[in-house]
């Protein structure tokens, strides 16, 4: 195995290993949470495994010289992963506006339109088009949801929900432009910045969730 020799590349897969092993702990402390309602919880710890999964590809993806049947090979992991992250975390956007019952109809629902973006994928030529529509059609949903869960005070930490969701947006946005790179000690590419904020992301949410999973215990 040898490593890759291309400083951005480096830094892209050195953001997403951070991301690792940020949802790592993110699924260490939340597990402990649940004692009133573990199915909202355990929503939120398979987002947070599926997407430590995919970053965890992305990781090898960037950071590892590979053949590019091999790459393809790797990508598809990523690309399922991804489509399923989306579909659960729109699933418990409506919890959270709707109710446990809305949630349990509409999770086997958008478990077969995760599976089905994945399927696309594997015909689309241009796939990561295909996921920045998805993401983005997810993320715009689930942030009308948790603003106007703020704006009536119906859930602790929404605001944090809103801020996490609305950076996620810049930096999918800042991703798909390919406009955006800089240095700071090491070279970032506009993959790495997209990981970047990302990470602020989902400091946010971390707080939202905390706040909303402290005042249900």
């Amino acid at each position: 195995m040898e490593f890759i020799n291309i400083p951005t590349e480096q830094t892209t897969a050195a953001t997403n290993a951070v991301i690792v092993v940020f949802m790592l702990a993110f699924i260490a402390y939340f597990r402990r949470f649940g004692n009133k309602d573990r199915w909202k919880v355990n929503l939120w710890l398979w987002a947070a495994g599926l997407q430590c999964v995919a970053v965890f590809f992305g990781v090898i993806v960037h950071g590892v010289k590979l053949a590019d049947t091999t790459k393809f090979i790797l990508w598809q992991p990523i690309y399922f992963s991804l489509g399923l992250l989306v579909a659960i975390f729109v699933v418990a956007a409506i919890y959270d506006v709707w109710g446990q019952s809305a949630a349990r109809r509409m999770l086997p629902i958008m478990l077969v339109i995760g599976v089905a973006f994945f399927g696309v994928t594997l015909i689309w030529t241009n796939s990561f088009l295909v996921f920045v529509i998805y993401q983005a059609a997810a993320m715009l949903f689930a942030l009308g949801g948790y603003i106007w869960l703020a704006s009536k005070k119906r859930l602790e930490g929404a605001w944090w929900m809103a801020a996490g969701i609305l950076t996620s947006i810049v930096a999918s946005g800042i991703q798909a432009s390919k406009a955006v790179s800089f240095t700071f000690i090491w070279p970032f590419d506009h993959n790495g910045t997209f990981h970047l904020i990302l990470i602020v992301g989902f400091l946010f949410l971390t707080i939202g969730l905390r706040s909303a999973f402290l005042a249900d215990e």
